[in-house]
């Protein structure tokens, strides 16, 4: 096949060829807002549907032991609610806090040259108000893993 031939029948191919229907004849959204609408759609109502599935075709025995709380296979003693120690959040308030912290610092270091001087200052800003917070917690005692002292009311004789 002469190359002339080929070149024209390419170029009438891609003249041609067309879509027909363009996304924004069929939404008049941005184009993928309904794909994301019909999506959350069929998966909110596939969960329904498992749902109503699970409750309709499973079983109903109801009886003491069912009821009573599993704990790793020891049977439960005592009162179910007992304090927890405010230290174990703390904990998990800083490592939230912190873990965060990185991300951010992280990306931003990744973007360094692009960010500029102003990235720089916000981000020494936000890892500055974030140390006063630690200061602010450690001031506080939030950071005292020690024993503290039993209330008043205890004594060595009675349980607290």
């Amino acid at each position: 096949m002469p190359a002339g031939l080929m070149i024209t029948i390419q170029h009438s191919l891609e003249k041609n060829m067309q879509p027909a229907v363009t996304a924004a004849t069929l939404s008049p959204w941005e184009p993928g807002l309904l794909a994301m609408l019909t999506y959350s759609a069929m998966v909110l109502a596939l969960m329904a549907v498992l749902l109503f599935c699970c409750s309709w075709l499973g079983e109903k025995k109801g009886g003491r032991e069912k009821e009573r709380a599993y704990e790793s296979g020891v049977i439960p003693t005592g009162p179910a609610l007992l304090r927890s120690p405010a230290a174990f959040y703390m904990v998990a308030v800083f490592f939230l806090i912190f873990d965060v912290e990185a991300a951010f610092v992280f990306s931003w270091a990744v973007s360094f040259y692009g960010l500029g001087w102003a990235g720089w200052t916000q981000m020494t800003f936000f890892i500055v108000l974030l140390l006063l917070g630690l200061f602010y917690a450690w001031k506080k005692g939030g950071l005292e893993w020690g024993t503290t002292a039993s209330p008043p009311s205890c004594n060595s004789k009675t349980s607290c």
